[in-house]
């Protein structure tokens, strides 16, 4: 029997206790890059929480399958069908195909997933691999209604539906309803201005590169209809929980609901999971900013890869997270502090199953609280102040490892295996790489070089790796 969970439903705009339908299962779906660019470290914080929450479950009881889906093909530089489709952008950004960007930044995309600890879902899809799929639901889409035929495209008629806006309050809705895409060119072929596009034909862009025959003529899928697709093909009629981030909720997740119910004719999904957004000083990070912050950047800067994805499960999944160096810097102080206190651990003796049993159910009841992370690892530094021996504590820091993914006990065996060194020699090495690295940040080279050669007097050697700054003694 699965334990208690409650999260945050953006649909009841509530913290409900999670209820899949099928007992002790979860299908879960969410939504994957658009891989017409680097993902960013905001986009790499969503799908940590998203990571946390699959491994919280599985910690409650929960054995839970999800699908993911690549966009490489139909998302517009506009969420509101306008512009030119990313895809086709990234292409001409760089004199490749469509194909051969969505593989290269797929890969990027993967290396940076995997780099921060998440585990891969069981069932990733390319849209590109599901446009039979796509056709057949707005076939049955136009047939039961929904849609209609305008200017050659394929549009969803939103003026069918009794609540479009299904994740606002009257307020919001109010809102929505009076400044609904201003902002962007009007589309004339539209019955009315919340109505979006299922299929796009040449009418819509004579170069598009991805292409495919339709009863509509030649063209490819709008962005909403892929999702709700790719979770059918692989979940079926029913989801329990879709998950992404907070700028995903509306259009997007409105119009893949607006679509998937008139299409099944009942409920589709229940539960509804958003992370908020990482901002950094000038606001929310974006990929249209110029130069992309990505998990491998932070790597290249000397930063373990592990420690970002500590310093997202220090903060909770809806509150706006603000991204620092400083903040980073002082994250990389507590995650080597924690690593040296794991490493001073040692196996005395028989595990008190008594006691690991009561720091697991603690460590449960948090993160099955609305995926109370922060809290999750307060538990742990409390396990590692407790009156248990160091058997207990090194099983426990493995346990609760299962869903903060840090890798602790690894990262331990990399210190102890070291040279024996004196505490206080090390201490003081950590913190000289420490005032190095922010030295250079500062680009301030001659403190850097200074900090070296300080080692260097005392017989410390340090090496700037991919992985980070390594020292040994010579």
């Amino acid at each position: 029997m699965a334990h208690k969970f409650t999260f945050y439903n953006t649909l009841s705009r509530k913290v409900e206790e999670f209820n899949p339908r099928e007992e002790g299962k979860v299908s879960m779906y969410t939504c994957g890059p658009t891989v017409y660019h680097f993902a960013h470290i905001g986009n790499i914080r969503t799908y940590i929480m998203q990571d946390a929450l699959i491994k919280s479950l599985g910690y409650a009881g929960y054995d839970v399958k999800r699908v993911m889906n690549i966009t490489d093909v139909g998302h517009l530089s506009s969420d509101a069908d306008t512009g030119e489709d990313k895809m086709l952008a990234g292409a001409k950004r760089e004199h490749k195909t469509v194909m051969e960007i969505a593989k290269f930044y797929t890969d990027a995309f993967f290396k940076d997933f995997d780099a921060v600890g998440n585990k891969r879902p069981d069932v990733v899809e390319p849209a590109t691999n599901c446009i039979p799929e796509f056709i057949h639901m707005v076939e049955t889409l136009i047939e039961k209604g929904y849609a209609y035929v305008a200017g050659g495209n394929v549009y969803f008629d939103t003026s069918k539906l009794q609540d479009y806006y299904v994740f606002s309050s009257e307020v919001e809705k109010e809102q929505l309803q009076v400044g609904v895409r201003d902002d962007v060119e009007e589309d004339t072929n539209k019955k009315n201005k919340t109505d979006f596009v299922l299929w796009f034909t040449k009418s819509k862009f004579e170069d598009q590169a991805l292409k495919w025959d339709s009863p509509w003529g030649v063209g490819y899928p709008g962005w909403h209809i892929e999702c709700s697709c790719i979770s059918m093909k692989h979940l079926g009629e029913f989801i329990d929980i879709h998950c992404g981030g907070v700028d995903n909720i509306f259009p997007h997740h409105t119009n893949e609901i607006a679509q998937s119910e008139s299409y099944l004719g009942h409920e589709w999904c229940k539960y509804w999971f958003h992370s908020n957004h990482l901002n950094d000083k000038s606001g929310k990070m974006s990929k249209s900013k110029g130069a992309v912050l990505t998990v491998s950047v932070l790597q290249e800067k000397g930063y373990d890869p592990l420690v970002y994805r500590f310093f997202c499960l220090q903060s909770h999944y809806r509150k706006p997270l603000e991204f620092s160096y400083e903040a980073l810097d002082q994250a990389t102080q507590a995650f080597n502090k924690l690593v040296k206190r794991v490493a001073e651990l040692k196996e005395d003796g028989a595990v008190d199953v008594a006691a690991k049993e009561k720091f697991e159910e603690s460590f449960r009841d948090a993160v099955s609280n609305d995926l109370n992370t922060s809290m999750a690892i307060t538990i742990l530094y409390d396990v590692l102040k407790a009156d248990i021996n160091d058997a207990t504590k090194l099983a426990l820091v493995e346990s609760f490892d299962s869903v903060l993914s840090l890798d602790l006990i690894g990262h331990a065996k990399g210190l102890s295996e070291g040279p024996d060194v004196d505490p206080e020699l090390e201490m003081f090495i950590l913190d000289a790489i420490e005032r190095r690295a922010n030295a250079k940040k500062a680009k301030d080279f001659a403190t850097a070089d200074a900090i070296r050669a300080e080692l260097l007097e005392k017989g410390v050697e340090i090496k700037d790796t991919r992985e980070g700054v390594k020292w040994q003694l010579i």
